[in-house]
């Protein structure tokens, strides 16, 4: 318990004053210059962006309903019902 507490104390304390050090990231010249002169295109930066990190919630979302009535297809094929449920099995 020592061991995990100081570890995490340490990598804190790293993070805490390591972060002054390091420097922030630039576009590269090309998209700076084009981002300063359009008002829009950080705008639509944004929404690309958001675009992006759509796309694999999408198809997270997708697969997990598909699974989750996959799931449930094949025990109502089987004729068993949820262990916490009240109801009584469908043969009884």
């Amino acid at each position: 318990m020592r061991r995990r507490f100081l570890l995490v104390a340490t990598v804190l304390a790293g993070f805490w004053f390591g972060g002054p050090l390091v420097e922030t990231a630039h576009a590269c010249p090309m998209c700076r210059a084009a981002n300063e002169t359009n008002d829009a295109l950080p705008r639509a930066y944004m929404f690309s962006i958001l675009f992006m990190l759509a796309v694999p919630a999408t198809l997270l979302t997708g697969y997990g309903v598909g699974f989750y009535r996959l799931s449930k297809r094949q025990q109502d094929e089987l004729g068993t019902t949820n262990e916490f449920s009240d109801d009584p099995p469908a043969g009884q």
